[in-house]
């Protein structure tokens, strides 16, 4: 009898220890384009153990619905909790997926161990760890967030010169470029700017002076915005808020300046660490990214300097490289409009001779590419001389992983020459490319303070217009050096409320009034040095400079009568009309003048 006892006991015991066994949580709001996310009790292990959860870890988890099929790489996440706690050690594993459509969704988890496993792709010796194998499922509803939230929207991606989202809307960028170590954030865990440098080259950060705080924006956040660890992150919180109510869309950051200008922002535990990450700064990121994402704020990842590009692997694609792109896309991947750019100025230059070569640069995106389970946006920063741009972006052309240029052009009135060519030459090549306005020289002034240039009347000619008309995909703002609010020290970006509102304008313009996405450069119809935008035979687009009193455009050989309307690109505002209310095709038609301030810059629009 007593064993009988014994042994039933055993059993009992036995039976109540695996129904204890925790199976995989689902949490996140169960719906189209919203953050899904798997937790599983793993391992249990640390950013320091001896077997690198990093890196000799792999988990993986294949999603599917119906012809939807995606495989998501996962991430060692601490206690699940990092952001809060900042643990660096704990049992929890996670993967970040986006459902793609409602409906029963499927899930296998594949769970290995072994050496350099993340990234290698199963070869060598390796074992099944707890959860490998193991299936199950959940449903998914359709979304319920409107727009700016891009969860409304779907994924960003190129569709021929410009981006669009899956709900077919399309896309003009215009954002921040400055600061570009926007993630050297006083609240983010172990953020802190590397070195004790005495002698400091104007364009750097000084290694004494604090961190990004934000403080001017802290009134900028809003109850209910999120924080972290007791009210940490709101003035970071605020300024989005603040870049989003000026109808901002995205945000330019380095992901890695380790040797480069500011030396203080990495995702690794350490500064000189290479192959294990923070668990908790890059959950705080995380908090970020997500909110950036439900304002209508596009990630703009810039994943290396010219100074550090052969930091990692000497420039190849090897195992550090391999294991810095395979954590940031496996905890940051799954956000809904991202640009992956392979380098800020990559390649060689005369003050930084060490840099990537094509063959290299190929590789990379090549990696992000495979390793991304989503479709991705993977773009290229260029020097800013014609010389440099040309040597190496003319050998991308055709390469189908890189979707276009992010263009430094040091001489703003180059901008619409510079843009023009390599869109016409990439839409030659039949991989057509998204070529945006990402920074704009001279570097020590680019975009200045309004206090400084309240006009802001060149820029806003020779480059936001002088961009967007020659069909660029979007534009970022650089802030020059020698200026207050900076580069790598903006603390406020109210320093150019003025230009936000200019760039909103134009951005407004062309999605509330053109088809630009079916509309190409047409300058040589115009006179005065004009530019001109046109969906010919149907729309044109005339962008009057300043002190220009006659425009005229050619319209021969067609018996149509256009309407003339003119916008005021320097306060927005609704369509107008000038002096004459339409005119009759032909080839010098004069399209008359602007209502006002004839000799101050105007938008005219002819539409049949």
């Amino acid at each position: 009898m007593t064993k009988q006892i014994l042994f039933l006991l055993l059993i009992s015991s036995l039976f109540f220890s695996f129904s204890k066994k925790k199976h995989p949580e689902i949490t996140g709001e169960l719906k189209t384009w919203h953050k899904v996310t798997l937790t599983i009790d793993g391992p249990g292990t640390s950013e320091f153990d001896k077997i690198n959860p990093f890196l000799d870890y792999q988990l993986e988890v294949e999603f599917s619905n119906g012809d939807s099929r995606y495989t998501v790489p996962g991430f060692f996440a601490a206690d699940g909790n990092a952001a809060e706690t900042s643990a660096d050690e704990g049992n929890k594993w996670q993967v970040r997926f986006r459902p793609d459509k409602p409906g029963n969704w499927k899930y296998t988890i594949h769970f290995k161990k072994g050496k350099n496993i993340a990234i290698t792709e199963l070869e060598g010796i390796w074992e099944s760890v707890e959860f490998d194998n193991y299936s199950g499922e959940f449903t998914i509803a359709e979304s319920d967030k409107n727009a700016p939230d891009f969860r409304a929207k779907g994924r960003l991606l190129p569709k021929g010169h410009y981006l669009q989202f899956s709900d077919g809307s399309y896309f003009i960028k215009g954002g921040a470029d400055s600061p570009e170590n926007f993630l050297a954030y006083v609240d983010f865990d172990q953020t802190y700017r590397y070195g004790e440098k005495a002698i400091i080259r104007e364009g750097e950060a000084n290694p004494k002076a604090s961190i990004h705080k934000y403080e001017p924006h802290l009134k900028d956040w809003n109850e209910g915005d999120p924080s972290w660890q007791g009210g940490k992150g709101k003035a970071m919180i605020g300024a989005i808020n603040y870049l989003a109510s000026e109808g901002m869309n995205s945000i330019y950051m380095l992901t890695m300046n380790i040797m480069g200008d500011g030396k203080d922002v990495w995702p690794y535990s350490d500064h000189n660490e290479r192959y294990r990450f923070d668990c908790s700064k890059l959950d705080q990121w995380e908090i970020v990214f997500d909110y950036m994402q439900q304002k209508g704020l596009m990630m703009h990842f810039v994943l290396q300097e010219t100074e550090n590009e052969c930091l990692l692997d000497g420039g190849r694609t090897d195992v550090q490289r391999k294991l810095y792109l395979r954590e940031l896309i496996a905890r940051f991947g799954h956000h809904l409009a991202v640009t992956w750019n392979l380098g800020e100025e990559n390649g060689p230059t005369n003050w930084s001779p060490v840099g990537q070569d094509d063959k290299m640069r190929k590789a990379m995106a090549n990696y992000i590419r495979k390793t991304n389970p989503y479709p991705s946006f993977i773009v290229l920063h260029t020097h800013a001389n014609d010389h440099h741009q040309d040597e190496y972006l003319n050998p991308m052309f055709g390469f189908e992983n890189l979707d276009g240029p992010s263009m430094q052009i040091g001489k703003v009135e180059k901008v619409h020459e510079r843009i023009l060519k390599f869109r016409k030459a990439s839409a030659d090549s039949l991989h057509p490319w998204v070529v945006n306005l990402d920074e704009i020289g001279p570097a020590y002034k680019g975009v200045m303070p309004d206090i400084d240039d309240a006009a802001h009347d060149t820029i806003r000619h020779e480059a936001l217009w002088g961009s967007l008309m020659a069909g660029a995909g979007g534009v970022e703002w650089y802030f020059g050096y020698r200026y207050a609010h900076n580069d790598l020290q903006c603390e406020d970006w109210r320093s150019r409320d003025i230009w936000w509102d200019q760039t909103r304008y134009a951005i407004n313009f062309f999605q509330d009034n053109l088809p630009y996405y079916e509309m190409n450069s047409a300058d040589d119809l115009v006179t005065g040095n004009c530019y001109c935008f046109a969906k010919e035979n149907e729309i044109y687009c005339i962008y009057k400079p300043m002190r220009v009193n006659s425009v005229s455009i050619d319209l021969s050989e067609q018996t149509k009568t256009y309407q003339v309307k003119w916008f005021n690109p320097r306060a927005g505002g609704d369509l107008q009309t000038g002096t004459v209310h339409e005119v009759k095709a032909s080839k010098n038609t004069n399209i008359g003048l602007p209502p006002n301030d004839t000799d101050k810059d105007w938008v005219a629009i002819l539409k049949y």
